[in-house]
């Protein structure tokens, strides 16, 4: 174990942090695609309502980042 380096849990609460933050994308994206899914969408209308919602989870986790800090 090295001294030099800062605390041991500060690389692994940034780690948990990135996945969190990755998770929150993911679930509003795939959200927008399941409700193209259960509307009967063609395949690339669900593609489309997945980016389109992982884009908006980014601008979404962005928003709640810039209020909270």
């Amino acid at each position: 174990m090295s001294r030099g380096r800062g605390s041991p849990r500060s690389g692994t609460l940034t780690d948990a942090a990135g996945q969190l933050k990755a998770a929150f994308v993911l679930l509003v994206g795939l959200s927008g695609g399941l409700i193209a899914v259960q509307s009967d969408a063609s395949l690339p209308v669900i593609a489309a309502a997945i980016l389109g919602g992982i884009v908006a989870g980014g601008a979404l986790l962005w928003y709640l980042i810039w209020i909270t800090t």
